[in-house]
């Protein structure tokens, strides 16, 4: 079984006579943290492993001990044990990442879209026990309130709303040539569709007076000149509406979240740019703020876990922004300037 932590508990036996237990503590702390180091960069290590670095630590000591030991070996803490979460959009891209994420930490998931196939290939991945899937369009109101029904209904309770789905219209950079059709769509399923989903979490959250409600906005929710004119204010509008029912269910105990990532490569953005994965994501990079790391659909997934935990008990009405700094960072002025061969 592979561990992030373990507990080593040692049993000192004889020692020579008059031989002070002070300096001997001392020489079996240095040789534990030789053996945490090591296990450090490897990263990961099994028991045998660990037993055997030990065994071979403390036999180099300059003493003459007799020790025994034991390590009790824990497994990662799962941080959604026991929750029942629904995620919106979750057949694909960051929502399949998040689904798979929340099932890994012990929650029961719900997954909602409306792409039958692969909405049901992620819930046989994460397995039937732990997942169920069913359509449903955020615009339809009677759609949204079955996949909340069904959530309570298989599972008892709905302790995390993820507000994921949404669409991008086609990028028309003169708004002389958007038309009201595209804007009209793209708001009827990011902000209204998430609206919805909202409305319907909060009638089943209220009277247990707990619960998490997350939705994926964008960075453009905070930087303008990043996407259509559609889909920017949909991102603004879908702030808004999380701040303002942050405000009205707090008295419940009930925390309104979003997380809103830079670009990363999701059969949406592939869609909506014309890329490939590899492009974009090189694309990405080349205008990033934060070197070195690829942006990812987990870097969301992971900011959505956090929400989603206890970890965040007193955080609401905050929107999460995973950019790498981005939207904070001015490289005009050329500020910092390393040379070459150090950067």
């Amino acid at each position: 079984m592979c561990f992030r932590s373990c507990k080593i508990v040692l049993a000192i036996g004889k020692t020579s006579a008059g031989l002070s237990l002070d300096p001997i503590y001392s020489k079996i702390v240095a040789a534990m943290k030789r053996i945490y180091i090591r296990i450090g960069q490897t990263k990961q290590a099994c028991e045998p492993t660990l037993h055997y670095r030990i065994i071979r630590e403390l036999h180099r000591l300059p003493v003459n001990l007799s020790l025994s030991f034991s390590v009790t070996m824990t497994t990662p803490a799962r941080r959604l044990e026991g929750k029942v979460a629904l995620i919106t959009g979750a057949a694909s891209g960051i929502g399949e990442c998040c689904a798979k994420l929340f099932a890994e930490h012990g929650a029961k998931v719900i997954i909602a879209d409306v792409q039958d196939q692969l909405g049901q290939a992620v819930s046989e991945s994460i397995g039937s026990s732990n997942s169920i899937y069913i359509h449903c369009d955020i615009t339809n109101e009677d759609q949204v309130k079955n996949a909340i029904d069904t959530a309570v209904s298989t599972y008892g309770k709905l302790d995390i709303m993820f507000n994921n789905a949404g669409v991008a219209d086609v990028f028309k950079p003169r708004i002389m040539d958007n038309e009201k059709k595209d804007i009209e769509r793209v708001l009827g399923v990011n902000v209204i569709g998430t609206f919805l989903c909202m409305k319907h979490a909060a009638r089943v959250m209220v009277p247990q007076k707990s619960g998490s409600i997350i939705s994926t906005s964008s960075l453009t929710s905070h930087l303008g000149g990043m996407a259509s004119h559609a889909y920017s204010c949909s991102k603004h509008a879908l702030v808004g509406l999380t701040r303002n029912l942050a405000v009205e269910l707090a008295p419940f105990g009930i925390r309104v979240n979003c997380v809103s990532p830079f670009g990363i490569a999701t059969p949406m953005t592939a869609d909506f740019i014309g890329l490939e994965r590899e492009v974009f994501e090189n694309m990405i990079n080349g205008v990033s703020n934060l070197k070195g790391v690829t942006h990812k659909p987990d870097d969301v997934a992971y900011a959505a876990l956090y929400l989603a935990s206890d970890e965040a008990k007193y955080v609401t009405a905050q929107n999460m922004l995973v950019d790498g700094g981005l939207s904070y960072c001015n490289n005009s002025f050329n500020m910092f300037k390393y040379p070459e061969e150090s950067a």
